[in-house]
């Protein structure tokens, strides 16, 4: 789809990330299902197919997924202005949210009680998510191919089979523990070779660094940021406590927005808002030199058609990814009647496009509301 860059262009664009950065609570898997209904179903600004691209453009570059999801598409939508921006704003709110927690949290060294909230929300962010995958899993056929699968007329063609194959493989895979990115290169590699076989493919300084350190580095999403951040912030210049540490992860799991705003709140306790800015610059500003990059390359090869079977194959890879993160959520958070009851219902509303954000806020609400009449 073509670019927009009138000023209209630029400044719904900050409104559309502002609010994805102030409600998209979950995780990457939640963030991406959010952007694809905002972007992609909502207000048509990209393609699903190039959704999909886009994404699998950002789970091969080291980073935070959803973040430099939302940069490709401001760049889509409003050349390099939009590219900033898009970024900008999906990361901000979170940022401010995280600040205000690491203060009071230095001052009572004590997180507020939110696991009956978060428990409403998961399952609606659930509800998101499966809406999302089915919509994705959809877009691997064109309409043809719909009409052969369900009315079983004529055949499959070899890149439908081999999409299919791999989505299912993938989910089976990541299930059993193999890691994102050695999936991710393999069903490229793949794909080049079954849909391509005749070629071949060949104080605040430290501060600041630590966490750029870890932002140009750290494959996939915030989840496995606890390791880094044990290695570099604990054992090699003992910054923080243990207890600290793991606050720290919880505070960027249940937030809204990027789960890298872990740094936030570790910058915070070590250097207060200017070492909580500082963090947060070091961590995230990888995610847009290597978009940056990637952008680039991708013009210069989109016309490769090497470079279109290998995404195929990390499309593939990348929607298997999100049903396997899908079902291990869905085995934690659905755990009784009401989580159920606001998931199936979620589903439904959604079907009606009623915007996902309200739902969010009134599954943590009925949640807490529940847990109130049964004391």
């Amino acid at each position: 789809m073509q670019r927009n860059s009138p000023s209209s262009s630029v400044t719904e664009l900050a409104r559309i990330f502002l609010k994805l950065g102030a409600t998209s609570f979950g995780g990457p898997a939640a963030h991406i299902s959010m952007m694809e209904e905002e972007c992609v179903h909502h207000r048509q600004w990209i393609s699903r197919d190039d959704f999909l691209k886009l994404l699998a453009l950002a789970n091969l570059i080291p980073g935070p997924n959803s973040t430099e999801l939302a940069i490709h598409i401001g760049y889509r939508r409003a050349g390099w202005k939009g590219f900033w921006i898009a970024g900008a704003c999906f990361i901000l709110p979170a940022f401010l949210i995280v600040l205000t927690l690491a203060y009071f949290y230095s001052l009572y060294a004590k997180l507020p009680e939110t696991e009956t909230f978060l428990s409403g929300v998961k399952a609606v962010i659930l509800a998101i998510i499966l809406q999302a995958l089915g919509r994705f899993i959809l877009s691997l056929f064109d309409k043809k191919t719909y009409r052969e699968l369900f009315q079983q007329q004529g055949s499959l063609s070899p890149v439908h089979i081999f999409m299919g194959t791999a989505v299912g493989i993938t989910v089976g895979l990541h299930q059993r523990g193999i890691s994102e990115i050695p999936l991710l290169f393999v069903g490229g590699a793949l794909a080049w070779v079954v849909l391509h076989p005749e070629k071949r493919l060949w104080n605040l300084g430290p501060l600041f660094w630590v966490f750029f350190k870890i932002g140009s580095v750290l494959f996939g999403s915030g989840y496995v940021l606890l390791s880094f951040l044990q290695t570099e912030l604990l054992e090699k210049r003992g910054w923080i406590t243990q207890t600290q540490l793991l606050d720290a992860v919880a505070v960027g799991q249940f937030t809204p927005g990027p789960v890298f705003t872990t740094a936030t709140f570790v910058g915070y306790l070590v250097h207060g808002p200017l070492g909580a800015t500082v963090a947060t610059l070091g961590i995230f500003l990888p995610a847009f030199v290597f978009v940056a990059l990637s952008i680039v390359l991708h013009r210069r090869l989109e016309n490769s058609e090497s470079l279109q079977h290998f995404l195929k194959g990390v499309v593939a890879v990348s929607v298997g990814l999100l049903i396997s993160v899908f079902i291990t959520l869905a085995m934690g958070s659905l755990t009784g009647a009401l989580s159920w009851t606001l998931f199936l219902l979620s589903l439904r509303l959604l079907a009606r496009r009623i915007p996902s954000a309200i739902l969010i806020l009134g599954g943590g609400i009925v949640s807490l509301l529940g847990q109130n009449l049964t004391l």
